[in-house]
């Protein structure tokens, strides 16, 4: 089966920590995505959302000029090896119900992103599993905001 790196997207757009979450707002709109990798420096330190800054900035009361994206950031995200097979991926994909996963190479940086869209025409089966798997209803996860670095490489 293959690797990761033939599938993912090289060219990701990252945003660092200490930037403002007003500039991450509008990173996403000019990029047309919902999501950035939060990197410091070439590290992966987690990934913000555009749900994230509507739940964790905005309807938290928060301005997004004054917040810092470590702040309102997910820390505790799934992550692979560029060297993983795309089988393996789905199937974490799936048990962690996400529909992009940041990869990193050996030396622990950001290389890429894979998603969804990215794998569904390649392997169909195999995607339409994995989307069954992440549409279903799971509890809410309330990792503490910001601090927790559970699942990154050390």
């Amino acid at each position: 089966m293959q690797s990761i790196s033939q599938i993912m997207t090289r060219d990701v757009t990252v945003i660092a920590p200490q930037d403002n979450v007003l500039h991450a707002a509008q990173m996403m709109k000019d990029r047309n995505v919902g999501s950035l990798p939060v990197c410091d420096g070439e590290r992966l330190v987690g990934m913000i959302t555009d749900r994230d800054i509507a739940v964790r900035t905005v309807a938290a009361g928060r301005s997004p000029l004054d917040c810092q994206v470590a702040e309102v950031m997910t820390g505790d995200v799934l992550w692979c090896y560029e060297d993983q097979t795309v089988g393996a991926v789905l199937d974490e994909m799936g048990d962690e119900q996400v529909r992009r996963v940041p990869v990193v190479n050996a030396d622990m940086q950001l290389v890429g992103i894979v998603s969804l869209g990215d794998l569904a025409t390649r392997h169909a089966a195999h995607v339409e599993r994995t989307l069954g798997e992440i549409s279903y209803p799971s509890e809410p996860r309330r990792p503490a905001v910001g601090t927790s670095q559970a699942g990154y490489p050390p």
